[in-house]
């Protein structure tokens, strides 16, 4: 077994010693729960790096957004390089669940687009645990959602050894089983091809290549081969292939669920009137056939207990059961995290309950969900537990036998100064604040209540001639790390957003925070949101905050009071050991993304983009490249359909 082993070149300092001592100390029991209260900038993430080297156990991080959890995954990598560090989010870069409205008598079918690089990040956290111990995941709360039986995923997995003696339509037939797909044409993971004795695959949590040669019913050879170049990397002498999909299941209980379902749906239609019953007998024996013949049906999640085998009621199966018995829990921005968690499965349920009571989908749907939140505590009470949070919550605190604090920073940098200032003429003041802050080399950030106000706010300023986009909460996973990349770099000047810049946005440029409607009373203005959104320019010397309010609340009041109370913690600190506080310094990670999304872009700066395109479409297609060509011609449709709506 691997040991996990922490590479860096830093030492743990400030807070950060005395915070990894206590928290080593507090998880020698083999059930225990700590909170981590560390400011912004502390170095959370760094400190917890230590202590899952001290307790080597594989561990599940938990963050509440894909874009901290992506943040979250790339600093783990920098940590554990010779370790497994792998994503879990959800797959989904657009999902429309299935769903009916009573009152309108309207069927909405699922619609989703999957993301595949994601579906393969997915796929290697699971074959990753599946396969070794030192593993740390990092997820989205979508980690209690249903993955399937963990037993089976390992179960059907199968392996091929150098001179082992097997048919080689033998092995096509178990690709096939595990839902592996043959396609001559396109080589992509979760597909083979074969070519005489020789069978090309690409696992679907991989990226590279594996090629089986037979020599008649023997595996002589057996390579890795990087699918860009062709080249071969590494002769094997062993590769276990697990499944391609985390929904698999073995031929023998296809006929039991088939039964099961059968069974039930005598049971259910008695119970519903004569359209609801033609309905759902239509939809069940569509269903029922498909799966005899293929093993699979559009929405076979929904019967899901008799795959599983399990009785009604009982909990799914989800990533956490891939771990095992003894692994670690770390809980990142638990005061925002374990909310979601709470109120994911009613949500669910609400949906489904008129899905079930219109004869569009049998009870046991339900079963098919994500954990309630009494089941995910029994995962909580059976292992190692550690809340983080600047702003730790209620829950934390009375669940923790502990609260560590990490007040003080490596740096020196204390927390920001925050001054209120009135609304009025507030645009005008803020317009100032932002060219200042870009006269001096830094980034800015904006909050706003509204959606609505974010987009006009983000057309006002570039009207401004200022360089501002806005994070839209549609835009997918990969984008909003893209557009965070790009801020950093300068591309832009100002991200205007709503609750999208608080927790876990890493952004060390970032010399200046304007928060609007700031007494606004409400979750988005409370006293532990606006500590965090305070947080956010804790890591650079030159930052300030200004909350534009009419009168003071007392969620100002209690956050202004905190941010002091940790600066001058700080400041004697620094004073103390003649420490000189200095700007973060952090690398910005390379990307080979395109900004699909189009909506964080103001109406003034489309027609530039535009033409920009343009001419890019025209030497793609002159250099014969065709693909990037068709790309940008659609990019461009986009652009212009914007202009029209407005």
């Amino acid at each position: 077994m691997e040991n996990f082993k922490l590479i860096s070149n830093f030492k743990p300092k400030g807070s950060q010693p005395e915070a990894i001592k206590k928290l080593n100390n507090g998880l020698k029991g083999e059930k225990s729960t700590q909170t981590l209260l560390g400011v912004t900038g502390s170095g959370k993430t760094f400190t917890a790096a230590h202590v899952i080297e001290h307790l080597q156990k594989s561990t599940l991080v938990i963050a509440h957004n894909k874009t901290l959890a992506a943040q979250l995954y790339h600093e783990f990598k920098e940590f554990f390089p010779e370790n497994r560090v792998e994503f879990f989010v959800s797959y989904y870069d657009y999902y429309q669940p299935e769903s009916y409205i009573p009152q309108v008598d309207q069927y909405i079918e699922k619609d989703a687009q999957i993301n595949p690089k994601i579906e393969q990040m997915r796929l290697a956290a699971t074959a990753s645990l599946a396969s070794r111990k030192d593993v740390i995941v990092v997820a989205s709360v979508s980690c209690i959602y249903s993955v399937g039986n963990p037993v089976d995923f390992r179960a059907l997995g199968f392996e091929l050894k150098v001179g082992q003696q097997i048919d080689r339509n033998d092995i096509l037939k178990k690709m096939i089983a595990v839902q592996y797909e043959r396609n001559e044409i396109e080589l992509a993971p979760g597909r083979f091809r074969v070519k005489g004795d020789t069978i090309d695959f690409i696992p679907g949590y991989f990226n590279n290549i594996f090629r089986i040669e037979m020599f008649g019913d023997e595996i002589d050879r057996i390579t890795e081969i990087d699918k860009t170049t062709g080249q071969a990397k590494e002769q094997l002498k062993y590769l276990f292939v697990y499944p391609a999909r985390h929904f698999v299941i073995p031929q023998d209980r296809i006929t039991m669920a088939v039964e099961g379902i059968k069974k039930e749906l005598e049971e259910r239609l008695p119970q519903l009137g004569m359209v609801e019953a033609h309905r759902l007998k239509q939809r069940t024996l569509y269903d029922l056939e498909m799966i005899q013949e293929t093993g699979f049906c559009k929405g076979i999640e929904n019967y899901s207990v008799y795959f599983d085998e399990r009785q009604k009621g009982e909990k799914p199966f989800c990533l956490l059961d891939y771990f095992g018995d003894d692994f670690l829990i770390i809980i990142d921005e638990s005061h925002q995290t374990i909310p979601q968690l709470h109120g994911m499965y009613r949500g669910d349920y609400t949906r489904k309950k008129n899905l079930v009571d219109y004869g569009f989908r049998l009870p046991s749907a339900f079963d098919n969900r994500p954990l309630r939140f009494d089941e995910f505590e029994e995962y909580l009470k059976n292992n190692r537990v550690v809340f983080v949070s600047a702003t730790p919550a209620d829950y934390e605190k009375k669940e923790s036998s502990r609260v560590v604090e990490q007040i003080i920073r490596p740096t020196g940098l204390v927390d920001p100064k925050v001054e209120v200032r009135p609304t009025q003429g507030q645009m005008a003041d803020l317009i100032r604040e932002i060219n200042n802050t870009i006269k001096k080399g830094n980034r800015i950030l904006v909050t706003t209540l509204t959606k609505r106000l974010a987009e006009e706010l983000t057309e006002y300023l570039a009207e401004q001639n200022i360089k501002t986009r806005y994070m839209h909460s549609e835009i997918d996973t990969i984008e909003r790390t893209e557009l965070i990349r790009q801020l950093r770099l300068g591309q832009f000047d100002v991200l205007v957003g709503i609750n999208l810049l608080r927790e876990g946005l890493d952004i060390p440029e970032v010399g200046f925070i304007g928060i609007l409607d700031a007494d606004k009373e409400g979750f988005l203005r409370d006293a532990r949101s606006l500590i965090q959104t305070i947080g956010r320019a804790a890591r650079n010397l030159d930052s300030h905050v200004v909350m534009y309010a009419d009168h003071i609340t007392d969620s100002i009041k209690n956050a202004v009071a905190e941010t002091q109370r940790r600066r001058n913690k700080q400041m004697e600190y620094n004073q103390q050991f003649h420490i000189e506080p200095k700007t973060i310094i952090k690398p910005i990670p390379d990307s080979g993304v395109d900004l699909k999304d189009t909506k964080h872009i103001p109406k003034k700066n489309i027609p530039k983009m535009i033409k920009e395109a343009e001419k890019e479409m025209k030497a793609a297609a002159d250099r014969l490249d065709f693909e990037r060509a068709i790309y940008l011609r659609e990019k461009i449709k986009e652009l212009k359909k914007r202009i029209q709506e407005s």
